[in-house]
Order: structure tokens, then sequence, then C-alpha cells
């Protein structure tokens, strides 16, 4: 049975996108969708290219407000960011939460959203399956 996993951050424009993206493509087990608190409504471009890069990007992929995603049930719910952890709503079927923090690599060069992208794939991934294990 797949487990439902919802990432957070601020924005929803570069690390909960490239989470998503690389939860969905590389653990089976797993279904993810991510959200914003505070949604800027865009994904930032190099995120969205280390993701083509990579060959993971569908274009289903887009920056989602918190309320759309409020009726789903989740498994575990992951925040990317401080502002994420800080300002994350009371889900009422009680998943599980962590926070798994990544630095925010918007404003900077393309090289720093392909760092972003190996932190999250060789922390975050790993980080996940464990927690998913004890659920």
């Amino acid at each position: 049975m797949k487990k439902n996993i919802l990432i957070l951050c601020t924005g929803n424009s570069c690390r909960s996108i490239i989470a998503e993206a690389l939860i969905n493509a590389k653990m089976k087990h797993v279904q993810a969708e991510s959200s914003g608190v505070k949604a800027s409504g865009k994904i930032n471009p190099n995120a969205k290219r280390v993701l083509q890069e990579k060959g993971i990007w569908k274009e289903t992929y887009h920056s989602k407000v918190l309320e759309s995603v409020f009726g789903h049930t989740y498994d575990l719910i992951v925040t990317v960011c401080d502002n994420a952890r800080e300002t994350c709503p009371v889900f009422p079927n009680k998943a599980k939460m962590v926070y798994i923090g990544f630095e925010d690599p918007d404003g900077k060069d393309y090289a720093s959203f392909v760092e972003t992208y190996h932190k999250i794939e060789s922390i975050l991934l790993p980080e996940i399956d464990a927690m998913l294990k004890k659920i």
C-alpha cells in the first residue's frame, strides 16, 4: 500500500517541488504532493530546469496553496524550511510531522539548485524511508 506524503515549504517554488518530484520518481511505495504555506503561484525556472535535466519533471507539478491539500489524508508531513515548520497548520488526520530543513536556493545560481537537488535526494529520501517503516 502506498504511503502519502505532503512536503511543505513557504513558497512551493523550489525545495518542496524538488522533493515532491524526487520522492515520486525514486520511492515506489510513496506518493508525494507539495504545497506552500504562502504559495508563490509559480515554480522557480531553475528548479524546473534541474528536474528536467534529471528526467523527473512532470507538467502536473505546480505551486499549490495549502488550502488545496487540506482534504487529503497523509501518513507523513515534512516541512523543508523554517517558516513552514513555524506556520504549519494542524491536519485533521494527525499525520506524523517532521522537519528536515534545506537552505533556499532561490535567488542563487543554477549550481545551488543542483546542490539542493542532491542534498534532498541524499538526506530527505533516506529519512522518509526510515520514518515510513515506523508508521
